[in-house]
């Protein structure tokens, strides 16, 4: 199948303005399954997670993601590729993704492919595109990397279906966090049409399950899962209000991740926040920990946050922000706490509280062993004691901890220096001082050069 795009460009020319059109797009992330390719095809798949590189900002940039096409149908009020704005548009073919993901992979810039889209004619068509470009990719190119598709609200249940089948993980966009910002910002799109694929993508990772434990040749059907994502600051909704529809999205439809993703300004409209700051990245960082806890820390979001307290503190963590709160509950007796209880000292993550349940069977832990062990007693000493003492004399005192905790430098996934959003290219090689012209690129991309 092929698609008519504006005037003569060369596949170099729409993989610019591809590439950059799908930076905003936060949700990929390692693969999650495990498939080799058995000697009979290209690539492979390793459920430890996919090669990744991280620019400035934390995206991860380890696929080659590309939107299929920038023209959309669509005017929503946030995007940069929305009808009403004038920028540059192209489209691939199926045949050129096909192509561009072997000649990038050959060459070892990538491991797999995120692809995403915007929408030509209707939802139905694209999907068409896109399960074209992933069939050719699977069954002509025999190849078997990693892939990760954007499922488009409103495609025939039957496409879905179709590519659910070729792809490892998809993912279903929720873009706002209520259905309110959705009306404001995203007026062609509802709640009810993006809840509707997510829920058969559900329905039928749990169906394939079922056949392939009673059919043990039975295809699976996304077998990495799916993801989500939502636009943070675009719309003012409460960090609580976030926490709860995620711990919602977790709990009724089996997500693997919810991405956050900080509203950038590309529009001027008047139903957006100005923002004079920038990109709210440290809500973001702070949205991403929060989510850390409710999947793997045994957190619910009404104990972090509630209507009365809806926002986290930005200059603490949510783990000692909550800590704070519950100073009752503390110091906690490393030599004899539970996990469970384990897991909520900050400083003590999931690892570290495995190995003090291992090595206390043996021995009475004090602080010594538990700065070899991993625990961060800078953030951890107000928490916790061993044996009955505590490392230093200490004041349970939530005025006294937090202006402590604030002084221990934090490490955040990017710069808090005015640094902007930047997809990092392909081409980038920090090493190389000189500059590359258009051509030599093009050969490179090719193996002419």
């Amino acid at each position: 199948m092929e698609i008519a795009v504006r005037g003569a460009m060369s596949v170099m020319d729409k993989l610019g303005i591809l590439t950059d059109a799908a930076k905003y797009d936060v949700a990929c992330t390692s693969s999650g399954v495990d498939r080799s390719n058995q000697g009979q095809g290209m690539g492979n798949s390793i459920a430890s997670g996919i090669c990744h590189s991280f620019s400035a900002d934390g995206r991860c940039i380890s696929l080659l993601k590309i939107l299929f096409t920038n023209e959309c149908i669509y005017d929503c009020k946030y995007c940069i590729n929305r009808k009403s704005n004038d920028v540059p548009r192209a489209s691939f073919t199926p045949d050129e993704v096909a192509d561009l993901t072997m000649e990038f992979y050959r060459r070892n810039y990538i491991e797999g492919l995120f692809l995403s889209s915007g929408i030509i004619n209707n939802p139905t068509f694209t999907m068409e595109l896109i399960y074209h470009a992933i069939y050719k990719l699977r069954f002509q190119h025999h190849f078997q990397g990693y892939i990760h598709v954007k499922a488009i609200p409103g495609a025939d249940p039957l496409v879905v279906q179709q590519l659910g089948f070729l792809v490892d993980r998809m993912s279903v966009n929720l873009e706002l966090p209520t259905k309110e910002g959705l009306s404001l910002l995203a007026p062609n799109k509802t709640r009810k049409s993006i809840l509707a694929p997510m829920r058969q993508i559900q329905n039928q990772i749990v169906s394939s399950k079922q056949e392939i434990a009673v059919y043990k040749a039975a295809k699976p059907f996304v077998p990495a899962g799916q993801s989500s994502q939502m636009i943070i600051g675009a719309t003012p909704e409460s960090d609580y209000q976030i926490m709860s529809v995620a711990e919602g999205l977790y709990q009724k439809f089996q997500l693997k991740r919810v991405f956050y993703s900080a509203f950038i300004h590309v529009n001027e409209d008047k139903d957006l926040p100005a923002l004079p700051g920038g990109p709210p990245l440290l809500r973001e960082h702070r949205l991403y920990q929060a989510d850390w806890l409710l999947r793997f820390y045994g957190f619910e979001a009404g104990e972090l946050l509630s209507e009365e307290r809806p926002n986290f503190n930005i200059l603490l963590d949510p783990k000692a922000d909550w800590a704070l709160r519950h100073l009752e509950q503390f110091p906690v007796e490393i030599n004899k706490a539970t996990y469970q209880a384990l897991l909520r000292v900050p400083g003590v993550g999931v690892k570290s509280a495995q190995r003090i349940i291992a090595a206390r069977r043996s021995q009475k832990l004090g602080f010594d062993e538990l700065r070899k062990i991993g625990v961060v007693l800078k953030r951890a000493l107000y928490f916790i004691c061993c044996n009955g003492r505590m490392m230093y004399p200490t004041k349970i005192d939530e005025d006294y901890i937090t202006r402590n905790l604030i002084q221990v430098k934090e490490k955040l996934p990017f710069s808090l220096d005015g640094t902007t959003y930047r997809q990092v290219s392909l081409f980038d090689d920090v090493s190389f001082h000189g500059q590359t012209n258009r051509e030599e690129r093009q050969l490179a991309l090719f193996g002419q050069i």
